[in-house]
């Protein structure tokens, strides 16, 4: 099949988590004009949208993603003149943007649910999802994603509501019309200022099942995924329609099979974020990756959309940890070539890359030290839990330190100077001690960095159209510790192969692949002029690219 071209097929994208980018004024939180200012080091990355994690009013329970206003700017990131500013620059640098936007729940500041917690007869009591009750017994044993009920009880209408995540974040009824018909007219209002699109977070819990459902082994099934969540997702779609825009929905739940009903040509979005891949991480605390496992979850995506609908391509965002901290080596030995060997097997699949700040220099997990130094609200909560269950301080800490999503939200480390040059003053969260050696100003003097790297595989990428629209093949499936595929269209054939571990790889290709002559494109080793062998011994974490002659 020929793909439909599309200018976020051939992009680059970056997602700017703005809290930890660059502080323009010197009060240790990341703006919008910190974002303005970087916007040359995002053109010579060779980015073609970025994506903005929320920077709407928000009492920041959750980093943001609690809304108080959906059509301005909280304060600390500037002021909606700032993003006019940043949108028209951007665009002028090549640039698109696309926003976070949240609705499944908002914050219960919000003028809504302000209004809405007054009385069971108030306009806008209707936004939430509200069940009669006594404040012993909740409606059912559903838990919330951020651990306990999804219930909170409001004495005052002898009502609770339900909230799939903090209790601060009131879950929005999409079975309203009249909520949806508000939030259609803000999604349009967005849009008619320039905006090139969405990433629609927790975008499939928006239908939730009948109360007496009782949650699988998956205890979020009865609010993800759900069926008849079609109908809203129907609506949404025809809303997008009227624009020539991206939209990236977040679909915890959604399996492969299930892919193309929402990316395919009938797709609700352009592209989702699956959570096959990514999850992978939780358990592997103790011991070595499971390659097997990793491969697997990415090809079952590769397959099950290819010639059917657009993978979005991701190793790291702001809610996990960093990637080269969990599915590479971060040992002096290993830490770059390893960043590079991960960023090569995800970078050429089928779809379009993203690249969250500071992956592309090789950002690891910070050292956490106390509880004191983490912000996440989920990770506080578990914090809490385990001491409750009997753990020490110090075991509890090791868990939540390893697992909190604040590890992806340090902030940026563009130099050795004070404060890893992100601002001039103590910033909001911990800055990684390694910045001195690991940042940007350093990466980009040094040609062998992995920061050139991302600039080398943004470049290839671009000139090859097979590497964006070509179909996908796996070879080597039952190799424990390689990764390789080919992309392939028309006459053009590329063959990636990485070792996803710190031992060498073995490694036999069948007469498929071994009967072309192959170019190598590009290498994370030494090795420039590393020619392709039918048979071989790949080192430790390398890495080719390969062009068909």
């Amino acid at each position: 099949m020929t793909y439909a071209k599309a200018w976020w097929k051939e992009a680059v994208g970056y997602q700017i988590y703005p809290a930890s980018f660059k502080d323009s004024n010197g009060d240790g939180i990341g703006d919008l004009n910190g974002i303005r200012e970087k916007i040359p080091y995002l053109k010579d990355l060779g980015i073609g949208f970025i994506w903005i994690n929320p920077i709407y009013p928000s009492p920041f329970i959750d980093n943001g993603y609690d809304i108080s206003d959906y059509q301005g700017i909280l304060g600390k990131f500037g002021t909606m003149e700032d993003f006019d500013l940043l949108l028209a620059e951007a665009h002028q640098a090549g640039i698109k943007i696309i926003m976070d936007l949240v609705i499944n729940h908002s914050s219960d500041q919000h003028e809504w649910f302000i209004e809405a917690k007054k009385s069971k007869e108030n306009p806008y009591h209707d936004y939430y999802i509200w069940v009669d009750g006594i404040p012993e017994e909740k409606p059912n044993e559903w838990q919330s994603i951020f651990g306990g009920s999804v219930w909170e009880y409001e004495p005052e209408i002898q009502q609770y509501y339900m909230h799939i995540f903090a209790k601060e974040q009131p879950d929005l009824n999409w079975e309203s019309t009249q909520l949806k018909n508000e939030l259609f007219t803000m999604i349009r209002w967005w849009l008619d200022k320039g905006i090139d699109g969405f990433r629609l977070d927790a975008i499939s819990h928006v239908k939730k099942d009948k109360y007496s459902v009782k949650a699988t082994e998956n205890p979020f099934s009865p609010f993800q995924n759900v069926s008849g969540i079609e109908e809203h997702l129907n609506e949404l779609k025809d809303v997008f329609d009227e624009y020539d825009i991206l939209t990236v929905g977040e679909a915890s739940g959604v399996t492969a099979e299930e892919g193309p009903e929402w990316v395919g040509p009938d797709g609700y979005f352009d592209m989702i974020f699956e959570f096959d891949h990514i999850s992978i991480w939780k358990h592997e605390k103790e011991g070595e990756l499971d390659v097997l496992q990793l491969k697997k979850a990415l090809s079952d995506w590769q397959t099950s959309l290819d010639g059917k609908g657009w993978n979005a391509l991701y190793m790291e965002n702001h809610d996990v940890p960093r990637s080269v901290s969990v599915f590479g080596d971060t040992s002096e030995e290993f830490w770059a070539i390893s960043a590079k060997a991960i960023a090569m097997m995800y970078f050429f699949l089928q779809g379009t890359p993203f690249i969250y700040q500071g992956q592309e220099i090789g950002m690891t997990n910070a050292p956490f030290t106390s509880i004191e130094e983490i912000d996440a609200v989920d990770s506080k909560r578990l914090y809490r839990q385990l001491i409750q269950e009997g753990k020490s301080e110090a075991e509890a800490l090791d868990i939540v330190a390893d697992t909190t999503r604040d590890n992806g939200r340090t902030p940026m480390q563009w130099s050795a100077e004070d404060f890893a040059g992100f601002s001039t003053n103590q910033p909001w969260l911990m800055i990684n001690p390694n910045y001195p050696v690991l940042n940007v100003e350093d990466q980009e003097e040094d040609p062998t960095s992995i920061l050139q790297f991302y600039k080398k595989m943004i470049r290839i990428r671009r000139a090859h159209m097979g590497l964006i629209y070509g179909s996908f093949i796996e070879h080597l499936t039952e190799h424990s510790q390689v990764y390789s595929y080919e992309r392939i269209l028309e006459q053009d054939r590329y063959l990636v192969i990485v070792n996803l571990t710190n031992d060498p790889a073995e490694y036999t290709f069948t007469e498929e692949v071994s009967k072309h002559a192959w170019q190598l494109l590009l290498t994370n080793t030494n090795q420039q002029d590393r020619l392709f062998k039918s048979s071989g011994t790949l080192e430790p974490y390398e890495a080719c690219l390969y062009k068909k002659l």
